[in-house]
């Protein structure tokens, strides 16, 4: 019995040694840029907390939609990047521990210059799925949190898997020690990620309203924020993408002018979708179940629906889009040519996602079905209201 014991202690140090050697960052340099200290998110009023009522009339005065010219938009290429911290062949960033929520293999990175982005890793669907929903919504004229696919992120101080390490260290309590022990000068690389920029603004929250839900929309007033064209434009377009997890929190409320010291009201409010992860399906990134999905409930009446998806609707109610609606989106799809779509899926890496086989794989197949989900908005008219 007892030297049973002993051999499982062995095998049990052993296996711990080698797995905490494996976890261990790959590489050691020092890193040839210094980095700043990470700085804050920028929150909207006096002591980075809005009340209920300022959010809630920053809600109903919010716009969704600015017109955009979408015949020069440049699908294929990652957003402007002023500072060109994310344009160099090797990104660098120094790991900023947090909580690892969600299901999507992620962590926070600080850039020389302090900023902080979301860098997504691994084999996931998430990551084209954002590239390309970022960009269109961003074509098409509303918010987008910016999306850039980075060849290779060096980050310092990461594990070789910091997303998964941490979830199962915080099971057991023993983050810290991990974080503590990774020397300064250590790195792991991470190939062809996501990395996110938040759209530039204050975000706008107050008690436990995180983000905002689409039965939200309603009560936006148009003499001051989006008029129902705009809101049925985007609500339409959150049905072709399949935008099923559109709980609270995936949909962000920013403040886009500079913020009162003393809890005035926001001037420019902004709602836009910050996560589109969950898109091209319902399944992500999924071609055969994203042609599948209908734009109308009701063709006739003009009915959009989410209640085929995951969650039934989540926070969307079947909603009845107007003429004007129907028509503001149509017009700014039918823009968009075949060209610009099969250079948007194949510079958000979808062969890739596929393995480079089968139909999947192929921007056309995608740029085909995006094509027929247009044609089946512009041809439905006209919409009754």
């Amino acid at each position: 019995m007892k030297r049973g014991v002993l051999i499982a202690s062995g095998v049990y140090l052993a296996s711990s040694v080698a797995l905490a050697a494996w976890l261990l960052p790959a590489g050691r340099e020092h890193s040839p840029v210094a980095f700043a200290a990470p700085r804050e998110n920028a929150k909207w009023g006096a002591g980075n907390h809005a009340t209920v009522d300022l959010r809630n009339l920053a809600l109903r005065q919010a716009r969704v939609w600015t017109p955009t010219d979408i015949s020069a938009v440049d699908l294929a290429g990652n957003p402007p990047d002023a500072t060109g911290l994310l344009s160099q062949p090797v990104v660098r960033c120094r790991y900023l521990d947090g909580p690892a929520s969600g299901t999507t293999a992620k962590f926070d990175c600080v850039l020389p210059d302090g900023e902080v982005v979301k860098v997504k890793y691994g084999n996931t669907g998430e990551i084209h799925a954002e590239i390309a929903a970022s960009r269109l919504l961003t074509a098409l004229g509303f918010g987008a949190d910016r999306m850039y696919m980075v060849p290779r992120v060096r980050c310092y101080g990461c594990v070789r898997t910091p997303y998964y390490t941490m979830k199962v260290l915080d099971y057991v309590h023993a983050r810290e020690r991990l974080v503590r022990s990774v020397p300064e000068d250590s790195y792991t690389d991470f190939e062809w990620v996501g990395v996110e920029r938040r759209l530039e603004g204050a975000e706008i929250e107050a008690g436990d309203h995180d983000g905002w839900a689409w039965h939200e929309l309603e009560p936006v007033d148009p003499s001051r924020g989006a008029n129902r064209a705009e809101r049925d434009a985007l609500r339409l377009f959150a049905v072709l993408l399949a935008h099923w997890d559109n709980k609270a929190s995936n949909q962000r409320l920013m403040c886009l002018s500079p913020s009162a010291p003393d809890g005035r009201a926001c001037a420019r409010p902004f709602a836009y979708i910050n996560d589109l992860g969950a898109t091209f399906g319902p399944n992500k990134v999924k071609l055969d179940h994203w042609s599948k999905a209908p734009i109308w409930k009701d063709r006739g009446r003009c009915t959009v629906s989410m209640r085929q998806f995951p969650y039934k609707g989540g926070t969307f109610p079947d909603t009845e889009i107007s003429e004007a609606g129907r028509h503001l989106i149509a017009r700014q799809l039918t823009g968009l040519t075949e060209g610009q779509l099969v250079a948007l899926f194949t510079a958000a890496h979808f062969p890739e996602f596929h393995g480079g086989r089968g139909t999947a794989a192929d921007p056309k197949s995608w740029a085909a079905v995006f094509l027929d989900k247009v044609r089946q908005i512009a041809d439905a008219g006209p919409c009754p209201s």
